[in-house]
């Protein structure tokens, strides 16, 4: 499903609780993270929507590389020709997205979490099993050399190279999963850090939330979960209390 104006020209497609952004530049469209693979007719349908066509789409940023935010990006760029951007931590782990360690046994974790079983059951038939990883990729680390020119605000923890794109025009900061609004892992619903079944370093995570809180933005779109306008550092305060209580 696709959500106009998430902030001003930032566009959110919601498919099995995993979000991709497109993000209005102009004549230009940008799209960051790649969503699962049951997302490639969805993201077509809201190139076209927005009215755009694939040729204007000038990038795709993926927050980090996990298989849920790479699901279409070997397809974008095959099909469509577009560059892909990931920062330097995360390349490999974009070329082989299955291949990261979370800091807890993630089948352990979900059977002591049931609220978890049916997101991650929707995951799973949007192809979460089937992601094919993109080992073609660009650098994201200087805002000069990036389509749309974001802020990159580095926030490892949840993956070793995560980063957050800060749109000051926007005042806007897509967070990826450095901070989310829904946890598909525990069916847990508000700002928090995802569960340790999917974050590599749950405290460098949670330290991760103050170069969030630090851009002052007044709109947060998570990588799931559906968008925040309170406030960043009031969903960081509340994120920091879930992971306290935790």
């Amino acid at each position: 499903m696709l959500f106009r104006d998430a902030a001003e020209g930032i566009h959110r497609l919601e498919i099995a609780h995993t979000n991709t952004y497109l993000v209005e530049t102009g004549d230009r469209l940008l799209v960051v993270d790649a969503g699962l693979p049951a997302a490639w007719p969805h993201l077509q349908l809201a190139v076209h929507d927005l009215g755009y066509t694939p040729d204007q789409v000038e990038g795709l940023l993926l927050t980090h590389g996990h298989f849920d935010h790479v699901g279409t990006a070997a397809r974008m760029h095959r099909d469509w020709g577009t560059p892909v951007f990931v920062h330097p931590g995360d390349r490999h782990l974009a070329a082989h997205p299955y291949s990261y360690r979370p800091q807890t046994n993630r089948f352990g974790f979900v059977a002591l979490h049931p609220g978890g079983l049916r997101p991650l059951g929707r995951m799973l038939l949007a192809g979460a099993v089937t992601v094919d990883g993109i080992a073609d990729t660009e650098p994201l680390e200087s805002r000069a050399d990036v389509p749309g020119n974001p802020w990159i605000i580095e926030t490892p923890g949840h993956t070793d190279g995560h980063v957050a794109l800060h749109f000051a025009d926007r005042d806007a900061v897509i967070a990826g999963d450095a901070l989310v609004t829904f946890d598909p892992y525990t069916g847990g619903i508000g700002p928090r850090i995802v569960a340790p079944a999917a974050t590599s370093d749950v405290d460098t995570a949670v330290a991760s939330l103050d170069r969030l809180a630090d851009t002052e933005a007044k709109h947060v779109l998570p990588g799931h979960g559906p968008g925040w306008s309170l406030g960043v550092r009031r969903a960081v305060a509340q994120a920091r209390r879930v992971a306290g209580a935790a």
